[in-house]
């Protein structure tokens, strides 16, 4: 189960995510995450389970300037994998 805590300044929003996070989970992240703020921070600190579809949602935050911290070893290193299998799969542009 999730746990999403909400902090913002008005310019910042930190969402403190606690717990398991599934697939199911990514639209609430989202939604919570739509409040106007330019910074936004994600804080993995007491997540304890992730799936495949959390990984790359992790990933696209990331590449929308979202920061991701706290974020486990495990957690890291599988978002580290998957960017790599992305990019092998992406077509070359070398015409």
């Amino acid at each position: 189960m999730l746990r999403i805590d909400k902090d913002s300044d008005g310019y910042v929003t930190r969402l403190r995510l606690r717990g398991r996070i599934q697939s199911d989970c990514v639209a609430s992240i989202r939604s919570a995450m739509d409040d106007g703020c330019t910074h936004k921070v994600l804080d993995l600190n007491d997540v304890t389970l992730v799936d495949v579809a959390v990984v790359r949602f992790l990933i696209s935050c990331e590449n929308e300037g979202i920061e991701v911290v706290q974020c486990s070893p495990y957690i890291r290193e599988w978002m580290v994998r998957e960017r790599a299998e992305g990019a092998q799969l992406e077509p070359s542009h070398d015409n």
